[in-house]
């Protein structure tokens, strides 16, 4: 069994198991920016998902397998941790998040409410994230990567899955590359069942290390600076299992920069009457990028999340 249809396989199971844990979202018919573009465009609204991103799906997959008795780590402030609560509350699993010192108070307020154990400590979330997997180690217990995991990617896939029931014609998908755990999941689920749909990857100009990685066929050292799509910012670990599945199943990169992220998250709020984070912004931008490409053709963006900061994207869309 090839990369693929083993990941694909690995959805199809988690799909079963994590049902009842998960909103299955709808595939939205594109109101306004479909009208100016001439595509049949569709959004698969993860924003309307329980805790407002994907990353319920995967998390929700590792902690049914771990199961009650279990103990996890992990390391987030972002929609990670959220979802990760989130998931340990409804599964029983024994959960502790690391954060780091400059989380903000909103967000470690809603992981406290979930009655997860929490841990501050460093001054970045690279050091919170080592602390993680230190701690993992000397307790031994499971560390959750957010996207270097089989099982997260294989939850992440659910939404592939749910997109082929959808609409049985779609001729591709755009999607924002942050570690790869999405693209991974949904390319693999989509293109086992349909091999010629088309699987674009978009990525920040300002972050950008996944799609170097495909390019380089290894990870590769990338400059990071500030992104309005922090959410997918970052880079990815040496020997991480998405570089390989990523690599199968994206068949077009495509950068976008700070100002092409700003023009789509003010589409969505102004044409969809939609507010959504930084990184769902970015696979719009990718598709306005080349939007003459798809004219009558049946195209979906994957709008991953509405996790976003009030005061940045308001000041945006205003």
């Amino acid at each position: 069994m090839n990369i693929i249809a083993h990941t694909a396989a690995a959805s199809r199971a988690a799909r079963t198991r994590i049902k009842g844990l998960i909103y299955e979202t709808p595939l939205i018919p594109s109101r306004g920016v479909a009208e100016a573009t001439g595509v049949n465009l569709f959004f698969k609204a993860e924003n309307f998902q329980h805790t407002g991103s994907f990353k319920l799906r995967g998390a929700s997959n590792k902690l049914a397998l771990l199961g009650q008795e279990a103990h996890a780590i992990t390391a987030s402030s972002g929609n990670h941790g959220i979802a990760c609560s989130h998931a340990a509350a409804r599964t029983g699993t024994k959960l502790t998040v690391v954060l780091p010192e400059t989380v903000a108070p909103a967000k470690l307020a809603r992981i406290r409410a979930y009655g997860t154990d929490v841990i501050i400590h460093g001054a970045h979330s690279g050091l919170a994230e080592a602390h993680a997997l230190h701690l993992s180690q000397d307790r031994e217990i499971p560390y959750i990567s957010p996207y270097n995991d089989a099982d997260i990617i294989a939850g992440q896939g659910t939404a592939g899955l749910e997109m082929l029931d959808q609409h049985a014609e779609l001729d591709a998908v755009f999607i924002s590359l942050g570690g790869g755990g999405l693209v991974s999941g949904i390319g693999a689920a989509l293109k086992s069942a349909r091999p010629g749909i088309r699987i674009i990857g978009v990525s920040a100009t300002a972050s950008a290390a996944l799609a170097a990685a495909i390019q380089a066929g290894h990870v590769v050292d990338v400059p990071h600076t500030d992104t309005l799509a922090d959410g997918v910012a970052g880079g990815i670990d040496e020997g991480s299992l998405t570089l390989p599945i990523a690599s199968a199943v994206i068949d077009d990169l495509l950068w976008c920069s700070e100002d092409e992220i700003r023009g789509a998250l003010r589409a969505y709020a102004h044409k969809e009457h939609q507010i959504v984070e930084g990184a769902a912004a970015l696979a719009l931008a990718g598709f306005l990028q080349v939007e003459d490409q798809w004219l009558g053709r049946n195209v979906a963006v994957v709008t991953c999340g509405a996790n976003y900061d009030e005061a940045k994207v308001m000041a945006v869309i205003a």
